[in-house]
């Protein structure tokens, strides 16, 4: 199987052997990776279709909402939180975040970069909201209602005084390096813990 560029990422360094909660799984991609890790891989997800999909595959996945349901997990009770592309779907991000590094030991955050250059000249040139191949939906149909930047997300944690472990920056199929990233990552992948 292969996984998107940021799963991959965050499969190659969660530890074997671990216990996970990935928030807003999809069809469980990123839990059988890392099933096959031997580590213990559980979900929550939104959307009844990927819940379903995910449970077909054997994997322990609960139907919830990351705005709602992450108040009801204890405090350290898994070694990494993941949170892939959904952060910026949530409706109350901060909380959500605060909720990934009170039950994970250790937090992984991956989200769009929306100061990617291409963003960025579809604005200048065209005056209207990008659609782009990794931003697919027009402003009206889009799940995204926070539009953060690498450089928001660096000064989020440093505001709050979270430590940023490990940050890759993903560009087409390669990584850019972090001076560059606000402008030339489409993605972002950062290790946090308080």
């Amino acid at each position: 199987m292969i996984l998107r560029p940021d799963l991959g990422i965050i499969a190659e360094h969660v530890a074997p052997g671990s216990r996970v909660l990935d928030i807003g799984c999809g069809d469980g991609g990123l839990m059988a990776a890392l099933r096959n890790k031997g580590a213990d891989a559980r979900g929550l997800e939104i959307d009844g279709a990927n819940v379903a999909a995910a449970v077909a595959r054997g994997l322990s996945v609960v139907q919830g909402d990351a705005d709602r349901d992450l108040a009801d997990y204890p405090d350290r009770s898994f070694d990494y939180a993941v949170l892939s592309q959904t952060l910026q779907t949530t409706r109350a991000p901060d909380q959500v975040l605060g909720h990934l590094l009170r039950i994970g030991r250790r937090a992984f955050v991956s989200f769009p970069n929306f100061a990617h250059w291409r963003v960025r000249v579809s604005l200048l040139w065209g005056g209207r909201m990008p659609v782009t191949r990794l931003l697919p939906e027009g402003w009206y149909d889009t799940p995204n209602i926070h539009h953060l930047t690498v450089d928001d997300f660096r000064a989020f944690v440093r505001e709050r005084g979270i430590v940023v472990e490990g940050a890759w920056f993903l560009a087409g199929a390669g990584r850019t390096g972090a001076a560059t990233a606000n402008l030339l990552a489409e993605h972002a992948v950062f290790l946090l813990r308080l």
